[in-house]
């Protein structure tokens, strides 16, 4: 009786991860460029050729789904909308470079470039600092230009070129962070074909209603299990009363 109890633990445990990214999709449903995540759930049945009575049943956030969303123009001269399959490369929390598509830029307090959750942008020299007063445009190739408000007629100076870079061929993971990561903290080639829409912003690939029905058989799946295991403690609890009867 204790396999099929570990079996259905360990379902429930998948399931419990699967209502954990479903709920983190739907979460970000809003957010500009947020790829959803993309889980899968299998069975270890075999160990070292031999069939594993107790098998775990592990289920992740495999990776991301990388269709693209619907481009909608704000006029925001810090908006960036990615064309084609390129990502934006920022500097991750611990280091490093991460990749997204979230194109909602700003200038911080202390002059980085950086998204609407505070990476700061990536360029070919580094993570890119503007001057401070000075006024940003962003042009299609991703080169940051700076002008001086109070010289209108002077030409704008080109600071950095945000950092494009191509997924082909290169194997991304996503973490419970939301980042794009290489694993092996490596790093994504540039893509000197890439443009961007200044003025407009990539929206969430995340199909709310879609979603919603994910979560909905996620919660069915995790109860499901649970009575597995009731079920497995009401047949035990009924076989030691008859081996009591003899």
């Amino acid at each position: 009786m204790d396999r099929m109890i570990y079996t259905a633990l360990t379902a429930m445990n998948s399931a419990m991860n699967r209502q954990r990214a479903v709920a983190n999709n739907l979460a970000n449903s809003s957010t500009p460029g947020f790829r959803q995540e993309v889980f899968a759930a299998k069975a270890a049945t075999l160990r070292d050729g031999s069939i594993e009575a107790r098998a775990m049943r592990r289920g992740n956030v495999r990776g991301a789904d990388m269709a693209q969303g619907n481009v909608n123009p704000t006029g925001q001269p810090l908006d960036i909308a990615v064309e084609g399959e390129a990502l934006i490369a920022f500097q991750g929390p611990a280091g490093g470079e991460v990749y997204s598509r979230r194109g909602d830029l700003r200038v911080a307090p202390s002059g980085v470039l950086e998204n609407g959750e505070g990476l700061p942008v990536m360029g070919q020299g580094g993570v890119i600092t503007v001057p401070a007063g000075s006024a940003i445009t962003i042009a299609p190739d991703g080169s940051v230009l700076a002008s001086d408000p109070a010289a209108p007629g002077e030409p704008a100076q080109a600071l950095d070129q945000i950092k494009l870079v191509s997924p082909e061929g290169s194997k991304l993971a996503k973490g419970i962070d939301s980042f794009l990561k290489v694993p092996g903290d490596g790093v994504l080639p540039l893509d000197p074909t890439a443009r961007v829409t200044p003025g407009a912003l990539e929206q969430s690939n995340v199909r709310t209603a879609q979603t919603l029905v994910d979560m909905i058989d996620a919660q069915r799946a995790f109860e499901q299990r649970a009575r597995i295991i009731k079920t497995a403690g009401e047949l035990d609890s009924a076989s030691a009363r008859l081996m009591g009867m003899n």
